[in-house]
């Protein structure tokens, strides 16, 4: 039995892409969705949030002399392309799945709502929040705590390609170590980047915990239920 009632999972896009680095590799997705589908078939209730970065990431186009909020946008279009990717995934095992996009898109998802959100959750269904916040210089990681707080979650997990947080980069770094938990203010003062700075202020002063774990088979039933060690948990 998980020990969270309702959790938001926040997943790059990166980590759909695979090794190719870019896309949407179909054996992912659809592990993925069989990690979620486990997950409510334990009793739990599962928000969505997808980064964008595995067909575009605002950061990296403005660097190359685009206009940041133009970037952004084209990043926010992103998430959505993801979230409907998912949203298909999830229907293709029998769950239920409901996209909400921070700016309107009908008929290709609903606007947000958090309370017709808190509807489809308890409905026993999967609610993916797209498009970000709406707006642009605010990461994926922002709005993933930002959507979890509005929607009542407990916890917020965040996939990404590495096991857990670490002292410095363990690719870069091989003195590097792993945290099997840590503060909010420990790394705010270690200034680790492991959420921006505005995404761990938030989950702090709304006192979210957030478990950061590798993307991997059974990975994310094991961060629900506290076993096997999986991740870093931030408190």
């Amino acid at each position: 039995m998980s020990n969270f009632r309702r959790c938001l999972l926040k997943i790059s896009g990166e980590a759909l892409a695979g090794d190719a680095g870019h896309g949407i590799d179909s054996l992912i997705i659809n592990q993925v969705a069989k990690e979620i589908v486990g997950s409510v078939k334990m009793g739990v209730q599962i928000a969505l949030v997808i980064g964008g970065g595995n067909f575009a990431r605002g950061v990296s186009a403005s660097a190359g002399g685009m206009n940041r909020a133009a970037a952004d946008s084209i990043g926010m279009l992103a998430t959505v392309m993801n979230a409907i990717a998912m949203q298909d995934a999830l229907e293709k095992h029998d769950l239920g799945a409901e996209v909400m996009s921070a700016v309107g898109m009908e008929p290709l998802c609903q606007i947000f709502d958090r309370r017709k959100a808190g509807q489809i959750m308890e409905a026993g269904k999967v609610v993916l929040f797209a498009a970000g916040t709406g707006n642009p210089f605010f990461t994926t990681d922002t709005a993933a705590v930002l959507r979890a707080i509005e929607s009542g979650c407990d916890v917020m997990m965040k996939a990404t390609k590495v096991d857990g947080i670490y002292s410095a980069d363990p690719m870069k770094d091989k003195s590097a170590f792993k945290f099997n938990d840590i503060t909010y203010e420990e790394i705010l003062k270690r200034n680790l980047t492991v959420m921006d700075t505005t995404a761990v202020t938030l989950a702090r002063e709304h006192k979210l915990p957030v478990c950061v774990f590798k993307l991997a088979e059974g990975n994310l039933t094991q961060a629900l239920t506290h076993s096997g060690g999986v991740g870093t948990f931030v408190h």
